[in-house]
């Protein structure tokens, strides 16, 4: 029986050596960094979004202003 579990370990541990060590490094970080840039972009994104909205209420307000001011006569 140890003799068995012994074989069986051995297999698995040259199976798990057999593989290049880079191999499964190399996907992680692809699709970290792609994940990465992802979000990055959907950070420029909002960014984008949210100043355009900030600029469209500032023109709002001072068409508003202009619309709404009197001058007396």
């Amino acid at each position: 029986m140890k003799k068995f579990a012994a074989i069986v370990l051995l297999g698995i541990l040259s199976v798990g050596w057999s593989m290049p060590a880079s191999a499964g490094a190399r996907s992680d970080a692809r699709s970290q960094s792609r994940a990465s840039r992802k979000a990055e972009k959907q950070q420029r994104k909002a960014q984008k979004k949210y100043a355009k909205a900030q600029r469209k209420a500032q023109n709002k307000m001072i068409k508003r202003d202009r619309k709404n001011t009197r001058y007396p006569r």
